[in-house]
């Protein structure tokens, strides 16, 4: 694939504060991903990191040809999604998180995409099927986050934060409805593809923790609570949401 030729498949990947981890992950993605023989490209979406990170996104997107990155100077994980999703120039894109990098899921969701079962596939690792075995902590939280979507916003689905891809051209209507951006988008992206009348899947994950979170799981509440409160104000009282 030369500079100026569009890929079949874009995987986005939001890195904050991921020096440890960052070109060990992709250079096992890449040769996970070989075999495949797809046309692809990695965006590599950085959001405010206060380590090495741009550093080395940088040294791997001037080592490989199907290596991007850009650094959006801030900590902002949907805002960066959000970024990389735009930018993408596949016609199939994968949201994927930098430690776990699953090529089983891109596999088995790029041949649903293929042959239109659906339009957005769903790693989930609530589903019947997974095997999440993060901390009992971060699974149950996972249950009460989602419990909590059920409740206040109606989502019908078993999991939203994680591995997700689609066709580009069926969704990036939804992704520039969405309101919210941090932790909340991707939970935003795939309630309004519900909402919208997606064809969706759900697809069983394994979810092993390669790391701590660069985030501190209760750090992370009040801005979580505050932006679901934000989409529940616009399903129930604006109706922004469908």
């Amino acid at each position: 694939m030369t500079q100026n030729d569009s890929p079949l498949i874009s995987i986005v990947i939001p890195v904050y504060n991921e020096e440890a981890i960052l070109h060990a992950a992709v250079v096992d993605l890449r040769e996970r991903l070989a075999p495949l023989g797809w046309s692809y490209e990695i965006v590599l979406a950085e959001n405010g990191s206060r380590d090495r990170t741009v550093e080395i996104a940088e040294q791997l997107a001037a080592k490989y040809h199907d290596v991007r990155t850009f650094s959006l100077g801030e900590p902002n994980y949907g805002k960066a999604l959000r970024r990389g999703i735009t930018e993408a120039r596949g016609a199939l894109v994968i949201c994927d998180e930098i430690d776990l990098c699953d090529a089983e899921f891109h596999r088995a969701a790029v041949a649903l995409l293929e042959s239109r079962e659906a339009d957005l596939v769903i790693g989930s690792k609530l589903l019947e099927g997974s095997s999440d075995e993060r901390p009992w902590a971060r699974n149950f939280a996972s249950r009460v986050y989602n419990g909590l979507l059920r409740v206040t916003l109606g989502f019908r689905g078993t999991d939203t934060h994680g591995l997700k891809a689609f066709r580009r051209d069926a969704l990036m209507r939804v992704v520039e409805e969405c309101v919210v951006d941090k932790d909340v988008f991707a939970s935003e992206f795939v309630i309004r593809a519900y909402r919208a009348g997606i064809p969706i899947r759900e697809i069983p994950v394994r979810v092993i923790e390669k790391r701590p979170p660069s985030i501190k799981l209760f750090k992370r509440v009040p801005t979580v609570m505050r932006q679901v409160g934000q989409l529940a104000w616009a399903i129930r009282v604006n109706r922004r949401l469908g």
